[in-house]
């Protein structure tokens, strides 16, 4: 029996929404589903399929987290 685990970051999506909704992560493990399927006719249901959610602080990249490294690359205007 396969198991996927799906790592996404929450952030923020213009609704003030910081995490994927109930929805979004059935969708996410319907769609790895039909893929086991497609590729490795897994039978649906056979596979277990898990969604981890982190913030963005949490992803580091050489130490800085994600935000910080995101503001250090942007272009300053002047």
């Amino acid at each position: 029996m396969p198991i996927v685990t799906i790592q996404i970051s929450c952030e923020r999506d213009g609704s003030g929404r910081d995490t994927a909704t109930a929805a979004d992560n059935a969708e996410l493990i319907r769609g790895v589903s039909e893929l086991l399927l497609n590729v490795h006719n897994q039978p649906l249901g056979s596979a277990f399929v898990v969604v981890e959610e982190a913030t963005l602080d949490s992803w580091r990249c050489g130490g800085p987290s994600i935000p910080v490294l995101g503001r250090q690359r942007r272009p300053r205007l002047k």
